[in-house]
């Protein structure tokens, strides 16, 4: 267990080298000069070159390229150029108020697509089974923040259950503030129940017709120590996985959502950015969000390993 932990722990530091590298040629290539941008249109060349040397831009590309990777290993990307604010002191809350809505979000989706999907197997071929597929397909096909529209459109602002912002006032309580993220919570809720009940319904019925399940159907098992015990320790390794993979992508993908409803989180911070040109926070932001794919692509491999020894050798590193 400790050699396949260090094995995927190497290629996922690998993984993140190359992203790196793709992050800081791709900003490397913007068409305006942030300096520039900075300085303003009506700035003397003298202080337009102080900022030039403020920010590096002047520097050869691997002191650049250099600097990127220390900034990544101690998690300080110096200073903003727009708001001249220390990177991290922008990153850090706005990263854990995206991870308050992921968790919360979370929360709700992994139980209902599980016991969804499970569910479903076991009612295999029925109305029900095929409901449950159907609902899942639709869901999914439909982005987030086109159900969050129709969300905050009709459930917070016809029948005002929820707030139709997801920021809430400052000081306020845990409950407070999952009450105000209910209406994203339950678009996200929306999307990737479908992808996980699905996962969670094919791996269900793979154990279900296993021969291990028959075998303790005869030994005279009840129903829930069937599927607590054998059903879904085995059908849950394809689920975890894929969840996993979806926590990164929920990070990156949650700027659409953030700005819809109104929430301070680190897709808004990195779309902000993005369109002030400010390259210190694009690119921490973007890196944040690759560690935290690579961290959750860990986790789910981890725990998959552990639950069945076998995937240990069937994942190659």
């Amino acid at each position: 267990m400790g050699r396949f932990i260090l094995r995927r722990l190497a290629l996922s530091l690998v993984t993140l080298f190359i992203l790196i590298v793709i992050v800081f040629l791709l900003t490397g290539v913007f068409p305006s000069d942030p300096a520039r941008t900075i300085a303003g249109p009506f700035a003397s060349e003298e202080t337009y070159q102080l900022i030039r040397d403020r920010i590096g831009s002047d520097d050869p590309m691997f002191t650049q390229f250099g600097r990127l990777l220390v900034d990544t290993a101690t998690f300080d990307f110096g200073v903003s150029y727009e708001l001249d604010t220390p990177v991290r002191g922008l990153i850090i809350p706005a990263l854990g108020r995206s991870a308050l809505l992921v968790a919360f979000a979370l929360a709700m989706t992994i139980p209902i697509s599980i016991a969804a999907g499970v569910y479903a197997a076991r009612k295999k071929d029925t109305l029900i089974d095929r409901s449950i597929v159907t609902v899942g397909v639709s869901s999914a096909a439909i982005p987030e923040f086109v159900s969050g529209i129709m969300l905050q459109y009709f459930v917070g602002i016809r029948l005002g259950w929820f707030p139709a912002i997801a920021d809430a006032p400052d000081g306020s309580s845990l409950l407070t503030q999952l009450n105000y993220l209910m209406l994203p919570a339950l678009a996200i809720l929306l999307v990737y129940f479908g992808y996980i009940a699905r996962v969670a319904r094919a791996g269900s019925i793979e154990a279900i017709e296993a021969d291990y399940t028959r075998t303790a159907y005869m030994k005279g098992l009840s129903n829930r120590k069937v599927v607590s015990g054998h059903i879904l320790r085995n059908s849950l390794q394809p689920t975890v996985a894929v969840i996993g993979t979806q926590i990164g992508y929920l990070f990156g993908g949650l700027v659409a959502l953030e700005v819809l409803f109104n929430y301070k989180g680190l897709g808004n911070l990195i779309l902000g950015a993005a369109q002030k040109q400010d390259l210190a926070i694009l690119q921490a932001g973007i890196i944040t969000v690759a560690i935290i794919f690579m961290i959750a692509t860990l986790a789910a491999d981890i725990t998959i390993a552990w639950m069945n020894p076998r995937a240990r050798l069937d994942i190659k590193g």
